[in-house]
């Protein structure tokens, strides 16, 4: 099972300095705040950076339950089914859609 901690942590942080053109390509910044494991702001503008705590002004919000969050990270093909029963939100589904690649 994946660990909230550990990927923003851990897996996002070296998923974008592998791919540099990710932060690019999607140019946002989010705030995800995940019930009972705490806030992040991923800055996917410039070189991209993720860091606790919230964004001054995020181009997107996504909140759920750690539970419901981590299960999108094993499989994110359940984020869909997860925002269609209202245990993912996302204040802008533009750039909700676009964090498949972050996901993937």
């Amino acid at each position: 099972m994946a660990n909230t901690s550990e990927f923003f942590s851990t897996y996002l942080p070296q998923k974008i300095a592998s791919n540099p053109s990710l932060a690019k390509d999607i140019n946002a910044v989010y705030q995800f705040d995940v019930d009972g494991a705490g806030t992040w702001t991923v800055d996917l503008t410039g070189d991209g950076s993720v860091a606790a705590g919230p964004a001054a002004a995020p181009g997107c919000k996504v909140t759920a339950a750690q539970a419901d969050f981590e299960t999108m990270l094993d499989n994110p093909a359940s984020a869909m089914m997860l925002f269609m029963q209202g245990k993912l939100k996302v204040t802008d589904v533009n750039l909700g859609l676009k964090l498949q690649k972050i996901l993937a």
